[in-house]
C-alpha cells in the first residue's frame, strides 16, 4: 500500500483493520505537516518555533533470538521541522508487528525503529528503550507553573478564537501558566483527546481569563494534537507578540501511546518525558 499520497481520512484511523504481528513497515502513515501549517499561515522556510514531538509507547513487545517475548517501553522524539508527522493509528499497529518478529537484541530493535520512522517522518528520530528493570525509576509530576483553571469566568464558545487574547502593553513579564482544560478531537474521527498545556513567555502581560477561554475554544475543534499546538503557539505570538515562548502539551494516551508537541523559539528542548497523572 503506498500511504505517501493518501489524505488523513485515507488513513487506517477510525477504521477497523486486522493487526499485523509480524515486522510490517508499511504499515506506517506518514501525513505531510505543511497542509495544516499553511491553514494558520507558518511559511516552511521560516518556521516561527522549533521542537519535537515526544511520543511514548507503553505497548512495545517483540521476541529475543530464541522466541522469547520481551517488554519495553519506548520514547520517540520526532522533530517539529521534520516534513512529515506520522498519523498515530498507523504507528501503533506498526507498533504491534515486532509481537511476533525475532530481533538480534535492543540495539536492532531500536535501530530498526529508528530506521523505519525516520524514513517515514523524513528526518532522523530519537528512539529510546526502557526496559522492565528501569521501570520503578518511573515518577509522576504535573506541568510547572501558575495553574489558571479557577478562574470563575463564563464560556459560550467552543471553537478556537485568537480574536480574544489580550495582553497588557504596559506590563512585561516572565511567568509561566498551565492548564488541564485543554481538549479537542481527532482530525478523522472525531474522538476526544485530553491533555494539559504549559505556555511560558516572556512579554506583555496575558489576560488569564481571556487565555483561559481561548484553550477551553479547542473543545470541538478537529485537528491532530501536534496541529493544535503550533495553532497555539502562533495565535499568541500574533496576538500578544511575546519576545519568548513556549508551548508544551502533555496529552493522555489512547492505543497505548501518547504524543506531547513541544514548539519554542528559546531555543530550548525539554528534559526528560516525565508523564502527568493522567498519562
Amino acid at each position: 500500500m503506498n500511504t505517501q499520497s493518501m489524505s488523513p481520512e485515507q488513513s487506517p484511523l477510525g477504521k477497523t483493520v486486522s493487526y499485523q504481528d509480524h515486522y510490517a513497515p508499511g504499515l506506517l502513515f506518514p501525513i505531510p505537516r505543511q497542509v495544516k501549517r499553511d491553514e494558520i499561515g507558518v511559511d516552511a522556510a521560516a518556521l516561527p518555533f522549533a521542537g519535537v514531538d515526544i511520543w511514548t509507547g507503553f505497548e512495545l513487545s517483540w521476541l529475543n533470538a530464541r522466541g522469547k517475548p520481551q517488554v519495553g517501553i519506548a520514547t520517540f522524539r520526532i522533530p517539529a521541522d521534520s516534513p512529515k508527522l506520522i498519523e498515530s493509528k498507523s504507528f501503533k499497529l506498526y507498533l504491534n508487528s515486532y509481537n511476533q518478529t525475532r530481533m538480534a537484541g535492543l540495539d536492532a530493535l531500536r535501530r530498526q525503529l529508528a530506521d523505519d520512522l525516520s524514513a517515514a517522518a523524513g528526518k532522523a528520530i530519537g528512539v529510546d528503550i526502557m526496559l522492565p528493570q528501569q521501570f520503578a525509576g518511573e515518577t509522576i509530576a504535573e506541568l510547572a507553573g501558575d495553574c489558571i483553571d479557577d478562574l470563575d469566568i463564563e464560556v459560550d464558545n467552543y471553537a478556537p478564537c485568537p480574536q480574544i487574547l489580550r495582553a497588557d502593553a504596559g506590563d512585561v513579564v516572565s511567568e509561566t501558566l498551565c492548564s488541564h482544560l485543554l481538549k479537542s478531537n481527532c482530525l478523522v474521527t472525531g474522538q476526544p483527546d485530553w491533555g494539559s498545556v504549559q505556555i511560558r513567555y516572556t512579554g506583555p502581560r496575558l489576560d488569564r481569563e481571556a487565555l483561559l477561554r481561548y484553550l477551553i475554544g479547542f473543545r470541538q475543534h478537529n485537528e491532530f494534537h501536534e496541529q493544535c499546538v503550533e495553532r497555539i503557539f502562533t495565535d499568541l505570538l500574533r496576538a500578544c507578540a511575546p519576545s519568548r515562548l513556549t508551548v508544551y502539551a502533555r496529552y493522555t494516551r489512547r492505543g497505548g501511546l501518547d504524543i506531547n508537541p513541544f514548539r519554542s523559539n528559546c531555543g530550548e528542548m525539554p528534559v526528560g518525558n516525565t508523564r502527568t497523572a493522567r498519562q
